[in-house]
Protein backbone atom coordinates (compact mmCIF):
# COMPACT_ATOMS: atom_id res chain seq x y z
CA UNK A 1 0.00 0.00 0.00
CA UNK A 2 1.12 3.54 -0.66
CA UNK A 3 2.09 5.76 2.28
CA UNK A 4 -0.55 7.84 2.45
CA UNK A 5 -2.68 5.05 3.16
CA UNK A 6 -1.13 3.11 6.31
CA UNK A 7 -0.84 7.01 7.79
CA UNK A 8 -4.27 7.40 7.70
CA UNK A 9 -5.15 3.50 9.24
CA UNK A 10 -2.53 4.18 11.48
CA UNK A 11 -3.46 7.51 12.74
CA UNK A 12 -7.47 6.39 12.98
CA UNK A 13 -6.58 2.70 13.99
CA UNK A 14 -8.78 1.06 11.87
CA UNK A 15 -6.84 -2.07 11.98
CA UNK A 16 -5.58 -3.90 14.86
CA UNK A 17 -1.62 -5.01 14.50
CA UNK A 18 -0.25 -2.08 12.95
CA UNK A 19 2.23 -0.12 14.91
CA UNK A 20 1.92 3.46 15.57
CA UNK A 21 4.89 4.76 13.37
CA UNK A 22 5.04 7.97 11.41
CA UNK A 23 4.67 7.04 7.98
CA UNK A 24 6.15 9.67 5.13
CA UNK A 25 6.93 9.46 1.30
CA UNK A 26 10.41 10.81 1.48
CA UNK A 27 11.51 9.14 -1.05
CA UNK A 28 10.62 7.22 -4.79
CA UNK A 29 9.47 3.78 -4.91
CA UNK A 30 11.11 1.75 -7.42
CA UNK A 31 8.79 -1.08 -8.03
CA UNK A 32 5.79 1.40 -7.83
CA UNK A 33 6.52 3.66 -10.27
CA UNK A 34 8.20 0.61 -12.66
CA UNK A 35 4.00 -1.13 -12.24
CA UNK A 36 1.83 2.06 -11.32
CA UNK A 37 3.02 4.98 -13.06
CA UNK A 38 1.08 6.93 -15.02
CA UNK A 39 0.62 9.74 -17.40
CA UNK A 40 0.22 13.76 -15.95
CA UNK A 41 -3.11 14.88 -16.00
CA UNK A 42 -3.70 17.92 -18.33
CA UNK A 43 -6.73 20.53 -16.29
CA UNK A 44 -8.20 22.78 -18.34
CA UNK A 45 -7.03 26.73 -17.42
CA UNK A 46 -9.95 28.96 -15.54
CA UNK A 47 -8.56 31.95 -17.57
CA UNK A 48 -8.11 33.45 -20.33
CA UNK A 49 -3.80 33.19 -21.41
CA UNK A 50 -4.26 36.07 -24.39
CA UNK A 51 -4.85 39.78 -24.15
CA UNK A 52 -5.67 40.21 -27.78
CA UNK A 53 -6.45 37.99 -31.34
CA UNK A 54 -3.01 37.10 -33.13
CA UNK A 55 -0.85 36.68 -30.42
CA UNK A 56 -1.46 32.70 -30.23
CA UNK A 57 -2.17 30.70 -32.75
CA UNK A 58 -2.87 26.90 -32.52
CA UNK A 59 -2.67 24.52 -35.95
CA UNK A 60 -3.23 21.00 -36.42
CA UNK A 61 -3.76 19.22 -39.92
CA UNK A 62 -6.65 15.73 -40.08
CA UNK A 63 -6.55 13.42 -42.40
CA UNK A 64 -6.15 11.82 -45.12
CA UNK A 65 -9.40 11.45 -45.38
CA UNK A 66 -10.19 8.70 -47.66
CA UNK A 67 -13.21 10.21 -50.26
CA UNK A 68 -11.52 12.91 -51.82
CA UNK A 69 -13.48 16.26 -52.19
CA UNK A 70 -14.84 17.28 -55.11
CA UNK A 71 -11.36 19.96 -55.63
CA UNK A 72 -9.28 16.57 -55.09
CA UNK A 73 -8.43 17.54 -51.47
CA UNK A 74 -7.70 14.97 -48.93
CA UNK A 75 -6.33 16.86 -45.61
CA UNK A 76 -7.62 19.93 -43.88
CA UNK A 77 -5.47 22.01 -42.10
CA UNK A 78 -7.33 23.97 -38.92
CA UNK A 79 -6.47 26.97 -37.53
CA UNK A 80 -7.44 28.27 -34.10
CA UNK A 81 -7.01 31.83 -32.45
CA UNK A 82 -6.26 31.58 -28.87
CA UNK A 83 -8.53 34.65 -27.66
CA UNK A 84 -11.16 34.56 -29.62
CA UNK A 85 -11.32 30.42 -30.72
CA UNK A 86 -12.20 32.22 -34.04
CA UNK A 87 -11.44 29.02 -36.69
CA UNK A 88 -9.53 29.09 -40.12
CA UNK A 89 -10.05 25.69 -42.60
CA UNK A 90 -8.11 25.39 -45.52
CA UNK A 91 -8.30 22.29 -47.50
CA UNK A 92 -4.99 20.60 -49.20
CA UNK A 93 -4.43 17.58 -51.30
CA UNK A 94 -1.30 17.00 -49.61
CA UNK A 95 0.57 17.86 -46.38
CA UNK A 96 3.49 19.88 -48.36
CA UNK A 97 0.99 22.62 -49.19
CA UNK A 98 0.28 23.55 -45.97
CA UNK A 99 3.28 25.95 -45.60
CA UNK A 100 2.83 27.85 -48.66
CA UNK A 101 -0.79 28.03 -47.23
CA UNK A 102 0.19 29.51 -43.62
CA UNK A 103 2.90 32.16 -45.85
CA UNK A 104 -0.22 33.63 -47.45
CA UNK A 105 -2.53 33.04 -43.84
CA UNK A 106 0.18 34.79 -42.13
CA UNK A 107 0.73 37.58 -44.84
CA UNK A 108 -3.29 38.50 -45.06
CA UNK A 109 -4.22 38.10 -41.49
CA UNK A 110 -1.70 40.62 -39.93
CA UNK A 111 -2.73 43.61 -42.62
CA UNK A 112 -6.35 42.84 -42.00
CA UNK A 113 -6.01 43.38 -38.25
CA UNK A 114 -2.99 45.34 -38.07
CA UNK A 115 -1.66 42.97 -35.37
CA UNK A 116 1.67 41.19 -35.69
CA UNK A 117 1.31 36.79 -35.04
CA UNK A 118 3.58 36.43 -31.69
CA UNK A 119 3.60 32.59 -31.47
CA UNK A 120 1.82 29.52 -33.38
CA UNK A 121 1.59 26.32 -31.67
CA UNK A 122 1.70 22.69 -32.95
CA UNK A 123 2.64 19.38 -32.42
CA UNK A 124 5.70 17.60 -33.83
CA UNK A 125 4.34 16.72 -37.45
CA UNK A 126 6.52 17.13 -40.08
CA UNK A 127 4.80 19.61 -41.51
CA UNK A 128 4.80 21.85 -39.01
CA UNK A 129 8.49 20.94 -38.06
CA UNK A 130 11.19 21.62 -40.83
CA UNK A 131 13.72 24.23 -41.91
CA UNK A 132 11.22 26.36 -44.24
CA UNK A 133 8.54 26.61 -41.58
CA UNK A 134 11.88 27.89 -39.23
CA UNK A 135 12.94 29.97 -41.67
CA UNK A 136 9.34 31.63 -41.95
CA UNK A 137 9.17 31.61 -38.45
CA UNK A 138 12.38 33.98 -38.23
CA UNK A 139 11.51 36.32 -41.21
CA UNK A 140 7.99 36.79 -39.27
CA UNK A 141 9.44 36.74 -35.79
CA UNK A 142 7.08 34.24 -34.69
CA UNK A 143 8.12 31.79 -31.48
CA UNK A 144 6.82 28.30 -32.62
CA UNK A 145 5.73 26.49 -29.63
CA UNK A 146 5.32 22.62 -29.83
CA UNK A 147 3.39 19.86 -27.61
CA UNK A 148 5.54 17.37 -26.39
CA UNK A 149 6.21 14.31 -28.17
CA UNK A 150 2.81 11.84 -28.12
CA UNK A 151 1.11 14.42 -26.00
CA UNK A 152 -1.88 16.12 -27.61
CA UNK A 153 -3.31 17.26 -24.72
CA UNK A 154 -0.67 19.48 -25.21
CA UNK A 155 -2.48 21.16 -28.47
CA UNK A 156 -5.75 20.43 -26.59
CA UNK A 157 -7.42 23.58 -28.75
CA UNK A 158 -6.96 22.56 -32.31
CA UNK A 159 -7.55 18.77 -31.49
CA UNK A 160 -10.75 19.60 -29.86
CA UNK A 161 -11.77 22.07 -32.60
CA UNK A 162 -10.99 18.60 -35.05
CA UNK A 163 -13.33 16.69 -33.31
CA UNK A 164 -16.09 19.51 -33.63
CA UNK A 165 -15.77 20.37 -36.91
CA UNK A 166 -15.85 16.67 -37.81
CA UNK A 167 -18.40 15.89 -35.96
CA UNK A 168 -20.80 18.79 -36.75
CA UNK A 169 -19.53 17.94 -40.71
CA UNK A 170 -20.31 14.38 -40.37
CA UNK A 171 -24.09 14.99 -38.96
CA UNK A 172 -24.69 17.42 -42.08
CA UNK A 173 -23.78 15.05 -44.15
CA UNK A 174 -26.01 12.33 -42.32
CA UNK A 175 -28.93 14.52 -42.02
CA UNK A 176 -29.84 14.40 -46.17
CA UNK A 177 -28.11 11.05 -46.95
CA UNK A 178 -25.53 13.23 -48.56
CA UNK A 179 -22.52 11.42 -50.41
CA UNK A 180 -19.23 11.83 -48.54
CA UNK A 181 -16.98 13.37 -51.41
CA UNK A 182 -19.17 16.65 -49.91
CA UNK A 183 -17.25 16.71 -46.40
CA UNK A 184 -15.01 19.11 -47.72
CA UNK A 185 -18.12 21.75 -48.24
CA UNK A 186 -19.60 20.19 -45.09
CA UNK A 187 -16.35 21.30 -42.41
CA UNK A 188 -16.32 24.70 -44.01
CA UNK A 189 -20.05 25.55 -43.33
CA UNK A 190 -19.35 23.98 -40.06
CA UNK A 191 -16.29 26.38 -39.23
CA UNK A 192 -18.89 29.47 -40.68
CA UNK A 193 -21.18 28.56 -38.29
CA UNK A 194 -19.59 27.94 -35.42
CA UNK A 195 -17.53 30.93 -35.91
CA UNK A 196 -20.63 32.55 -35.27
CA UNK A 197 -22.59 30.69 -32.52
CA UNK A 198 -20.41 29.58 -29.83
CA UNK A 199 -19.35 31.27 -26.79
CA UNK A 200 -15.99 32.19 -25.64
CA UNK A 201 -15.45 30.79 -22.23
CA UNK A 202 -15.30 33.31 -19.47
CA UNK A 203 -15.74 36.20 -21.94
CA UNK A 204 -19.34 34.78 -23.12
CA UNK A 205 -18.97 36.40 -26.56
CA UNK A 206 -18.73 34.78 -30.01
CA UNK A 207 -15.73 33.98 -31.69
CA UNK A 208 -16.90 36.70 -34.48
CA UNK A 209 -17.85 39.33 -31.98
CA UNK A 210 -14.10 38.84 -30.49
CA UNK A 211 -12.29 38.80 -33.22
CA UNK A 212 -14.16 41.35 -35.46
CA UNK A 213 -15.69 43.79 -33.14
CA UNK A 214 -18.87 43.07 -33.80
CA UNK A 215 -21.99 41.22 -33.29
CA UNK A 216 -22.85 38.80 -35.88
CA UNK A 217 -25.77 38.25 -37.77
CA UNK A 218 -27.04 34.92 -38.16
CA UNK A 219 -30.84 35.62 -40.29
CA UNK A 220 -29.50 34.12 -43.58
CA UNK A 221 -27.99 31.07 -41.88
CA UNK A 222 -29.78 28.11 -43.98
CA UNK A 223 -30.05 23.90 -43.54
CA UNK A 224 -27.18 22.68 -45.45
CA UNK A 225 -27.66 20.12 -48.27
CA UNK A 226 -31.60 21.38 -48.54
CA UNK A 227 -32.85 21.04 -51.91
CA UNK A 228 -32.41 24.75 -53.63
CA UNK A 229 -33.28 26.30 -56.58
CA UNK A 230 -30.61 28.81 -58.65
CA UNK A 231 -31.71 31.43 -60.98
CA UNK A 232 -29.85 30.68 -64.61
CA UNK A 233 -28.69 34.23 -65.48
CA UNK A 234 -25.80 32.82 -67.23
CA UNK A 235 -27.28 31.05 -70.27
CA UNK A 236 -29.48 32.48 -72.87
CA UNK A 237 -33.10 31.16 -72.07
CA UNK A 238 -36.03 31.08 -75.25
CA UNK A 239 -39.31 31.64 -74.16
CA UNK A 240 -40.30 27.94 -72.20
CA UNK A 241 -37.11 27.27 -71.16
CA UNK A 242 -36.27 26.24 -67.64
CA UNK A 243 -35.20 29.58 -65.60
CA UNK A 244 -33.48 27.77 -62.72
CA UNK A 245 -31.13 24.83 -62.19
CA UNK A 246 -31.74 22.27 -59.22
CA UNK A 247 -29.09 21.68 -56.80
CA UNK A 248 -28.22 21.48 -53.11
CA UNK A 249 -27.34 23.63 -50.79
CA UNK A 250 -23.47 23.25 -49.48
CA UNK A 251 -22.83 26.50 -47.53
CA UNK A 252 -21.37 30.09 -48.05
CA UNK A 253 -18.68 31.94 -49.42
CA UNK A 254 -15.80 33.53 -48.06
CA UNK A 255 -15.10 36.19 -50.20
CA UNK A 256 -18.78 37.57 -51.24
CA UNK A 257 -22.33 37.77 -49.89
CA UNK A 258 -23.31 34.19 -51.94
CA UNK A 259 -24.16 30.88 -51.28
CA UNK A 260 -22.53 27.92 -52.10
CA UNK A 261 -24.92 25.73 -54.38
CA UNK A 262 -24.11 22.39 -56.10
CA UNK A 263 -25.51 22.64 -59.82
CA UNK A 264 -27.34 19.37 -60.91
CA UNK A 265 -27.49 20.04 -64.07
CA UNK A 266 -23.74 21.18 -64.44
CA UNK A 267 -22.39 19.07 -61.90
CA UNK A 268 -19.99 22.10 -60.65
CA UNK A 269 -20.30 23.87 -57.29
CA UNK A 270 -21.00 27.62 -57.79
CA UNK A 271 -21.61 30.82 -55.88
CA UNK A 272 -24.91 32.44 -56.13
CA UNK A 273 -27.24 34.86 -54.38
CA UNK A 274 -30.55 34.29 -56.50
CA UNK A 275 -30.81 31.51 -54.36
CA UNK A 276 -34.35 29.85 -53.14
CA UNK A 277 -34.51 27.26 -50.88
CA UNK A 278 -36.65 23.92 -49.49
CA UNK A 279 -35.41 22.87 -46.06
CA UNK A 280 -38.06 20.83 -45.55
CA UNK A 281 -36.18 17.69 -44.40
CA UNK A 282 -37.05 14.51 -46.83
CA UNK A 283 -37.39 12.00 -44.31
CA UNK A 284 -39.92 13.87 -42.49
CA UNK A 285 -41.80 14.54 -46.32
CA UNK A 286 -41.45 11.02 -47.21
CA UNK A 287 -43.49 10.09 -43.78
CA UNK A 288 -46.55 12.06 -45.35
CA UNK A 289 -46.73 10.08 -48.53
CA UNK A 290 -49.32 7.10 -47.93
CA UNK A 291 -47.73 3.69 -48.43
CA UNK A 292 -49.18 1.80 -51.56
CA UNK A 293 -49.08 -1.58 -49.38
CA UNK A 294 -50.89 0.36 -46.67
CA UNK A 295 -53.90 1.82 -48.37
CA UNK A 296 -57.31 0.27 -47.87
CA UNK A 297 -58.47 1.44 -51.51
CA UNK A 298 -56.26 1.49 -54.56
CA UNK A 299 -56.93 3.12 -57.65
CA UNK A 300 -59.04 1.08 -60.07
CA UNK A 301 -57.93 2.31 -63.66
CA UNK A 302 -56.84 5.73 -64.61
CA UNK A 303 -57.07 6.51 -68.89
CA UNK A 304 -54.12 9.58 -69.25
CA UNK A 305 -55.23 9.52 -72.36
CA UNK A 306 -58.75 10.89 -71.49
CA UNK A 307 -56.95 13.22 -68.17
CA UNK A 308 -54.70 14.98 -71.35
CA UNK A 309 -57.54 15.49 -73.68
CA UNK A 310 -59.97 17.50 -70.83
CA UNK A 311 -61.95 14.15 -70.16
CA UNK A 312 -60.58 12.88 -67.43
CA UNK A 313 -62.63 9.44 -65.15
CA UNK A 314 -64.06 9.09 -62.74
CA UNK A 315 -61.41 7.40 -59.97
CA UNK A 316 -63.23 4.07 -58.59
CA UNK A 317 -62.05 3.71 -54.68
CA UNK A 318 -64.92 1.10 -54.30
CA UNK A 319 -64.07 -2.40 -53.11
CA UNK A 320 -61.04 -4.25 -54.25
CA UNK A 321 -59.88 -7.36 -55.06
CA UNK A 322 -59.18 -10.35 -52.52
CA UNK A 323 -56.00 -10.22 -53.76
CA UNK A 324 -53.67 -7.23 -52.58
CA UNK A 325 -50.86 -7.74 -54.48
CA UNK A 326 -52.46 -7.50 -57.57
CA UNK A 327 -54.54 -4.25 -56.77
CA UNK A 328 -50.43 -2.69 -55.94
CA UNK A 329 -49.32 -3.64 -58.24
CA UNK A 330 -51.84 -1.92 -60.95
CA UNK A 331 -51.83 1.17 -58.59
CA UNK A 332 -47.81 1.13 -58.57
CA UNK A 333 -48.47 0.94 -62.48
CA UNK A 334 -51.02 3.72 -62.61
CA UNK A 335 -48.53 5.62 -60.54
CA UNK A 336 -45.87 5.49 -63.19
CA UNK A 337 -48.18 6.55 -66.24
CA UNK A 338 -48.54 9.77 -63.87
CA UNK A 339 -44.69 10.78 -64.49
CA UNK A 340 -45.46 10.65 -67.94
CA UNK A 341 -48.19 13.16 -68.09
CA UNK A 342 -45.79 15.58 -69.96
CA UNK A 343 -46.06 13.73 -72.97
CA UNK A 344 -48.29 14.41 -75.79
CA UNK A 345 -51.48 12.17 -76.71
CA UNK A 346 -50.63 9.64 -79.34
CA UNK A 347 -53.47 11.81 -81.64
CA UNK A 348 -51.74 14.72 -81.53
CA UNK A 349 -50.39 15.72 -85.04
CA UNK A 350 -48.12 18.71 -86.06
CA UNK A 351 -46.57 19.96 -89.12
CA UNK A 352 -42.45 20.07 -89.13
CA UNK A 353 -42.48 22.47 -92.54
CA UNK A 354 -44.19 25.32 -93.20
CA UNK A 355 -46.19 25.15 -96.72
CA UNK A 356 -44.08 26.08 -99.33
CA UNK A 357 -46.56 28.33 -101.15
CA UNK A 358 -46.68 30.75 -98.24
CA UNK A 359 -43.17 31.30 -98.06
CA UNK A 360 -42.22 35.04 -99.59
CA UNK A 361 -38.80 35.18 -100.90
CA UNK A 362 -36.03 33.20 -101.72
CA UNK A 363 -36.02 30.36 -97.95
CA UNK A 364 -32.27 29.72 -98.57
CA UNK A 365 -31.34 33.28 -97.98
CA UNK A 366 -32.03 32.86 -94.29
CA UNK A 367 -33.73 34.77 -92.07
CA UNK A 368 -33.81 38.55 -92.79
CA UNK A 369 -34.80 41.41 -90.48
CA UNK A 370 -36.82 44.23 -91.60
CA UNK A 371 -34.39 47.05 -91.13
CA UNK A 372 -31.93 45.34 -93.33
CA UNK A 373 -34.86 44.72 -95.60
Amino acid sequence: MHMEHLKDISSKELVRGLPKIKFEKDKVCDACQICKQKKVSHKPKKMVSTSRPLQLLHMDLFGPIPTTSLGGKSYCFVIVDDYSRYTWTFFLATKVESLNVFTSFAKRVQNQKGYLITNIRSDHGREFENSKIGALCDDFGISHNFSAPRTPQQNGVAERKNRSLQEAARTMLNEYGLPKYFWAEAVNCACFVLNRVILRNFLLKTPYDLFNDKKPKVSFFRVFGCKCFVLNTKDHLSKFDSKTFEGIFLGYSNNSMAYRVYNKSTLVVEESINVTFDETNPFLRRTNIVNVDDMDNDLRTLDISDTLQGNPKEIDLGEQPSSSQGGNEEAINDASNLDNSQELPKDWTYKKDHPSDQILGNPSSGVRTRRSL
